[in-house]
């Protein structure tokens, strides 16, 4: 039997995806999906594969209505459903996209038009669309400042960077808005407000699919990339499936084609990428349990944490892992400290005797492939500790240890203030209903992040036996 495809393997599949035994409810009958169909089919889309269903943990998605096969196209949605910048210029509003100076973003041509069709309501051409996109979104920038304030360090500042952008983008159009004025009976203003566009951008931001890059002269040069696929973007995300999603240029249609097995009435899934949990709260809104790709990141601050404040090499020691790309994207893991954080604390742990006060090379040293390198460092470069550290070499027993304790002790503090955050999540759900569902949401990431911390504390304890 070929590996992967017994009957082991498709249970644990289905655990991972939580559909084992969390069966959706078919939600074909309702109004907003017959109209949804009949729109669709009005513009050539046929399926028979997928139907829409409610289930429980990712709530709204597709359902497989017969069994899918690998490699077995799931969906092929024509070009003619598709929302583009195309769709925006041969519309209403591309006469003032067309003369607007200088010329608007690829984005910003999408989120006007989302705006402006949801304002025509029942006039639209795309109602049937609009009825079933979300009323409102769970991604940072829509949350209240309270409960941002609640969100680990790093994905905090990306969360307050985004909406800084995000009321950048609402300022600098405003006078682009002004201009579509005599389309409107009612003041722009109150129509392409800052709460219809922050919209606007979210559904673009977590529903749109990537197309091939184009240009076009009333449009700026910005990347014109995106696509928004009615339908096709129900189906949810899920890291532990693969897919093949790409625009068919011979069919001109946006195609998926599945490369596991589902059964008949089992969510139907599709991978955003190998994101871990804080991009995916941050672009999209939600957070996936059991994630392997989700980690903790660890910052500057906290890696000299528990160092001596004494070591007057430690200036250095930080310049020479900066200068080699050793400062960032330091995290715990599934499996335990990242070999990037481990060879960072490696390197701060060296002894002054052992530590070269020779400058860094002008080029970055090679990294290896693996947690180990066996094989010694090139020829072209003096065999001093910091060196060695970088290429993988172990400089000594006590080095190791060293480096673990610490990576120990981040740890424990992590999950020291991971317990506080939950305990303080926990009081605020009981005191402010109103904001339960954005609380909710931070509760599960933070929870995550509590399991993965447990997780490599069991790790770092099994590796420090070697040195007891």
């Amino acid at each position: 039997m070929q590996k992967g495809k017994g009957r082991t393997s498709r249970i644990r599949r289905r655990k991972l995806c939580g559909s084992s035994e969390s069966r959706g409810v078919n939600e074909s009958h309702k109004s907003e999906f017959i109209e949804l169909r009949k729109w669709l089919k009005a513009r050539k889309f046929q399926d028979s594969n997928l139907a829409p269903a409610c289930f429980p943990g990712t709530g709204r998605g597709l359902m497989s209505q017969t069994s899918l096969q690998e490699g077995q196209m799931i969906i092929s949605l024509p070009e003619s459903c598709l929302l583009t910048t195309d769709t925006v210029i041969r519309s209403y509003l591309g006469a003032y996209i067309t003369k607007w100076k200088p010329p608007p973003s690829p984005l910003l041509a999408l989120c006007t038009f989302l705006v402006s069709e949801k304002h025509a309501g029942h006039r639209s051409l795309w109602k049937p669309y609009l009825e079933i996109l979300p009323k409102a979104y769970t991604c940072p920038v829509c949350l209240e400042p309270e409960v941002v304030n609640l969100l680990p360090k790093s994905l905090k500042a990306k969360a307050e960077e985004q909406r800084a952008h995000v009321q950048e983008f609402f300022a600098s159009s405003r006078d682009f808005f002004s201009s579509l004025q005599p389309l409107f009976a009612e003041a722009v203003d109150s129509i392409f407000s800052y709460s219809a566009l922050l919209w606007a951008w979210c559904t673009v931001n977590t529903r749109a699919v990537y197309l091939r890059p184009r240009q076009r002269e009333c449009l700026s040069a910005e990347p014109d990339t995106c696509a928004l696929a009615p339908y096709l973007d129900l189906l949810n995300h899920s890291p532990h499936v693969q897919v093949k999603a790409a625009f068919n240029e011979e069919t001109h249609s946006y195609e998926i084609r599945t490369t596991s097995r589902w059964r008949k009435h089992e969510e139907v899934f599709i991978c955003y990428g190998p994101h871990d949990n804080q991009r995916l709260f941050l672009e999209y809104g939600f957070v996936s349990v059991h994630n392997p790709h989700a980690c903790v990141y660890v910052s500057r601050e906290i890696l000299v944490k528990y160092l001596p404040s004494t070591d007057k090499q430690m200036d250095k020691k930080i310049s020479i892992l900066k200068d080699h790309g050793y400062i960032e994207n330091l995290t715990f893991g599934w499996d335990g400290p990242s070999w990037r954080l481990l060879t960072a604390l490696k390197l701060l742990c060296l002894e002054a005797e052992k530590f070269s006060h020779l400058s860094s090379p002008s080029k970055p040293l090679p990294l290896p492939d693996s947690r180990c390198s066996e094989s010694g460092p090139p020829s072209s470069f003096s065999r001093t500790c910091w060196k060695k550290v970088l290429l993988g070499e172990v400089i000594s027993d006590t080095n190791e240890k060293t480096s673990l304790d610490i990576a120990q002790k981040i740890c424990y503090y992590f999950i020291e203030e991971t317990n506080a955050v939950l305990q303080k999540v926990s009081h605020m759900k009981d005191e402010k209903e109103a904001l339960i569902n954005q609380l909710t949401l931070v509760e599960s990431l933070w929870t995550e992040e509590l399991k993965i911390l447990r997780a490599s504390a069991e790790t770092l304890h099994s590796l420090q036996t070697a040195f007891t």
